[in-house]
């Protein structure tokens, strides 16, 4: 058994299902005793604090069981019962001798009350949940701060008494309303390097009543009722993992029997099954409310159809119940090809790799044909009732953000103005015509707070032009700026078409007189557009200013990052070290020929604005 891949398989599906206690707490079990295909298998050691104002256990041992199954060793510090603020404030505490990675803190709810009276001015109560906000934040930074790790914040559980009626939510003193209040406040004020585990909505969804346990409080100090455990340990695995996983980027999607009812080459556009007169029609509708959603904020939407590409065409133009129109979708491809094919033209279209993609069909043999071509595709098999079509989509949890930023409200379009550069491209008899023609103007900045998310958004999902994938959270690049041992600056690019956004990112760190690059990215949209020219000119500017006499670049080899191996010694650096986990290039500063483009630069890094 321990050596069946097929074990294995359902043993993590059935981890990741689990709802009660009893038999996630079973498989834990069975994973310890069944030894592992490989233990190599294992791609990342963490190391995990729990502390709070309950019991962790039996918590941290479903915890570690769900982040195993993800491929994480999970070594865990288990804080003593409701002494996580001395924990925190006590500098020379184990909780610091520990030196985790992420600290998780599970404040009690019960302790969360507002003291003054239920006629309290408004004012006076709001302030108060704000100041209890406040305090659990502190705490979280200061543990922050002191360690550098990265905190997960439990908000509070509501409570699940009738007292008061219907008066607990005329006031915020009544303990009901009071958690809501701060737990709001909670989830606004949270810096970056504070995620909020949501507690209040995990007990809303299970039932309040039914996340609850009385006894299990009295009798060991619990947070909730046995099932809850598994609900709240589901979560926090899940925000561990989604911290080095970024969301996928883009939703391939079929057409009839999933955006309408029907089949539109045999229904034709006045028979499908679409709008507001009838409840599947409705249901239609209504997923494609959720699509525009996603492309709202920032998931690139593509059809791929089994389709005649003209009738297809017609229900988006001339449908009157669409809510998605041409506009919204990066790529189209409706035909009789395999799915698996043109799943891989779209990705070779947007320059995206395949592993950021989900494909969701009705068809389960759609599903399956694409996941034996197409392995690195996520599959979302839809099913035949429209009603459950976004329940079903949202169970994987596949688009999930920890921010959002311009840049993804902008994204669709920013595709759409690539199509028309490609267009553009076609008609020109040279490249210097095409670039010159494009009317480029880029602007190079050091980093700011402004843009930490964004920056922090493409370490965490750039893979192709990426020369080391060194990950770093918000937290840790608020640290790099302003330290005078770093150069860190990000490149934006608009052109006659539209603003693509910030596409680059540079960190360099000065070793004496070696000015080393230790990350150096790029957004695939602007390949082949003289960005890399113009970011080593300003890689060279920084270095001489900063009085070092060589660049060293490193690349460290990825599955994906394959396209800029050879970058380096393109622009006449000579390698120095080789081997199998990764390469050095150097050149003296003195050496490099600044390279002229057709981008006009309006700023570039460290220099007054």
């Amino acid at each position: 058994m321990s050596g069946d891949a097929t074990f294995w398989g359902h043993l993590v599906a059935r981890s990741r299902q689990a709802t009660s206690f009893s038999e996630l707490f079973f498989l834990s079990t069975l994973r310890k005793k069944a030894k592992p295909i490989a233990r190599g298998s294992v791609q990342e050691r963490l190391r995990l604090a729990l502390i709070g104002g309950y019991n962790l256990y039996p918590l941290h041992e479903l915890v570690e069981h769900l982040l195993a199954i993800r491929g994480i060793d999970c070594q865990r510090f288990l804080g003593e019962y409701d002494n996580f603020v001395s924990d925190i404030l006590d500098g020379s505490s184990s909780l610091y001798a520990f030196k985790p990675d992420i600290v998780f803190i599970l404040p009690n709810a019960g302790r969360c009350r507002f003291t003054g009276s239920l006629l309290d001015p408004l004012d006076h109560q709001h302030d108060a949940a704000v100041g209890a906000a406040e305090h659990l934040l502190n705490l979280a930074k200061t543990f922050c701060a002191r360690s550098g790790a990265a905190a997960i914040l439990a908000n509070l559980a509501l409570p699940d008494d009738l007292d008061l009626g219907s008066f607990r939510s005329r006031t915020l003193g009544t303990d009901w309303s009071f958690r809501k209040a701060v737990n709001l406040e909670l989830g606004l004020r949270a810096p970056a390097e504070v995620q909020i585990c949501d507690v209040e909505f995990l007990s809303a969804r299970r039932g309040i009543s039914a996340a609850a346990d009385a006894r299990a409080w009295y009798e060991s100090k619990q947070l909730g009722s046995p099932d809850f455990l598994v609900d709240i340990a589901l979560e926090l695995s899940h925000l561990i993992a989604s911290r080095k996983q970024g969301p996928k980027k883009v939703l391939a999607i079929d057409l009839d029997h999933t955006l309408w009812g029907g089949v539109i080459a045999e229904d034709g556009i006045e028979g499908i099954e679409l709008g507001d007169s009838s409840p599947r029609g409705q249901a239609f509708k209504s997923f494609q409310k959720y699509l525009l959603g996603l492309s709202r904020r920032g998931i690139l939407l593509a059809v791929c159809s089994k389709n005649d590409h003209a009738r297809a065409i017609e229900v988006f133009e001339k449908h009157p119940e669409m809510v998605l129109r041409l506009e919204h979708f990066a790529a189209f491809k409706a035909n009789w090809d395999p799915k698996s094919d043109n799943l891989q033209r779209i990705a070779d279209e947007l320059r995206l790799g395949l592993d950021s993609f989900v494909f969701a069909d009705d068809n389960p043999a759609e599903i399956e044909i694409v996941r034996q071509f197409q392995p690195l595709v996520t599959g979302v098999l839809l099913g035949p009732d429209p009603a459950e079509f976004i329940v079903r989509l949202q169970a994987g949890r596949h688009f999930e953000p920890r921010t959002v930023t311009e840049e993804d409200l902008e994204r669709t379009a920013q595709y759409r103005q690539e199509r028309r550069r490609a267009e553009l491209a076609t008609s020109v008899t040279d490249m210097p015509a095409y670039l010159a023609s494009l009317e480029m103007r880029g602007t190079i900045k050091e980093f700011d707070s402004l843009d930490v998310p964004r920056i922090a958004q493409l370490i965490a999902r750039s893979n192709q032009f990426n020369l080391t994938t060194i990950r770093r959270s918000e937290t840790e690049i608020q640290r790099l700026l302003g330290r005078p041992d770093y150069r860190c600056f990000t490149m934006r690019l608009e052109d006659r078409f539209g603003d693509s956004g910030l596409i680059s990112v540079v960190i360099a760190k000065i070793e004496g007189c070696v000015f080393v690059l230790d990350t150096w990215l790029m957004s695939c949209r602007v390949l082949k557009r003289q960005v890399e020219d113009e970011i080593m000119n300003e890689i060279f500017r920084l270095a001489e200013i900063a009085g070092c006499t060589t660049v060293r670049g490193i690349y460290l080899p990825t599955a994906k990052n394959g396209i800029v191996a050879g970058i380096y010694e393109q622009f006449g650096f000579s390698r120095t070290e080789d081997s199998a986990a990764g390469k050095e290039f150097e050149l003296e500063a003195s050496r490099y020929q600044v390279r002229s483009t057709r981008i006009d630069v309006a700023r570039r890094a460290y220099e007054a604005s």
